[in-house]
């Protein structure tokens, strides 16, 4: 007989509950972050086991240790709740929304044989971003007395004569972030030494940075995070995940013609792209399609988007639809494991 677990993680504590498929509750329990013991209780249910916790810091973690012991684990991001909430509430509506198929948004986690490149891709993303928000706070020192600099401050070598156009009280701030972006920036070479070297032991990476925008630091991403892109039937699923997918709304869309059938009114209204995204993903596509857009003239995708704007379309909607398509090749050259063809996309270009 099925049971229908909802697990609230916390970091000292976890909670368990247990649902039957009638929906009757049987049992709830109080279990200690740990691995041994969050199995043995998790093996002290009889049945086939479903389990439902929510995405957070160790939902990775707890789908590793108990998908070998359940039938299925599904980590899931809840709709926000208005009322009381507890542990104990939260375990039981995550029980009762798998035992009801009410789940609305599942969280895809990668196979484990993946867990050394993501390692290496959040790395890099944590130093790009610490490096680029000390940057920010370097300059912003500056911005605030009024001087207007450029990217010399950026450099140790340089710095410290810029640095003398501050007033003296704000000089000290100046050096400090100086320091520590002297710190950072090490840090994030390192991080794409790692990021590099990690790549290598996946070949489909070799092939994917052909692909137009891509390039060493995206492609790795894009691996890291889709896993798998058999998860996409079509391109359109793919571009809804990435939030690169088209959201209408609409309403009363029917109206009676003159003979009196019902017809669809043209009501349909365009709302923007879709926001239940992944945002990393996202940002790769744009960026590559921007790449392609500055520094690759001579690419069919290049060629495809100023034909785009010679027929009047807006420069950020043109954009938008090179990021789509960039993501449509990475994702068919992924399932077939070929590398891109420049041709081939000439000839689809030329068509369109």
């Amino acid at each position: 007989m099925d049971r229908y677990i909802g697990l609230d993680a916390h970091a000292l504590s976890c909670t368990l509950a247990v649902i039957g498929p009638s929906g009757k509750r049987l049992k709830s329990v109080v279990v200690e972050t740990n691995g041994q013991a969050l199995v043995e209780a998790i093996r002290g249910i009889s049945g086939r086991r479903h389990v439902c916790l929510e995405e957070g810091t160790q939902s990775a973690w707890l789908h590793e240790l108990l998908s070998p012991h359940v039938e299925e684990v599904v980590v899931t991001v809840p709709p926000e709740s208005r009322g009381s909430k507890d542990d104990e509430r939260d375990a039981w509506k995550r029980a009762d929304e798998l035992r009801a198929g009410a789940i609305q948004t599942r969280v895809y986690k990668g196979p484990v044989r993946l867990a050394a490149l993501r390692n290496a891709v959040r790395a890099h993303i944590f130093a790009v971003r610490d490096v680029v928000r000390v940057k920010n706070r370097l300059k912003s020192v500056f911005l605030s007395r009024g001087i207007s600099i450029d990217s010399d401050v950026y450099d140790c070598e340089r710095r410290p004569k810029l640095v003398t156009q501050l007033p003296t009280a704000h000089r000290q701030l100046a050096e400090w972030l100086g320091r520590e972006l002297d710190t950072l920036e090490p840090l994030r070479e390192e991080a794409e030494e790692w990021l590099s070297k990690e790549s290598k032991s996946h070949p489909i990476i070799r092939k994917l940075n052909t692909a137009p925008g891509m390039g060493p630091l995206r492609t790795p991403v894009v691996v890291a995070v889709v896993a798998d892109p058999h998860r996409f039937r079509t391109s359109r699923q793919f571009w809804s995940y990435c939030g690169l997918g088209i959201v209408m709304r609409s309403s009363s869309d029917w109206v009676r013609d003159k003979k009196g059938q019902w017809l669809r009114a043209e009501v349909r209204q365009t709302r923007g792209l879709t926001r239940k995204r992944n945002a990393l993903l996202k940002a790769i596509f744009k960026g590559a399609a921007t790449t392609v857009i500055g520094r690759l003239p001579e690419s069919p995708l290049h060629m495809h988007y100023q034909r785009m704007l010679a027929a009047g379309t807006k420069p950020n909607l043109a954009k938008l639809t090179l990021a789509r398509q960039i993501a449509a090749i990475v994702l068919s050259m992924w399932k077939h494991g070929e590398a891109y063809d420049p041709k081939r996309q000439a000839v689809v270009t030329d068509k369109t």
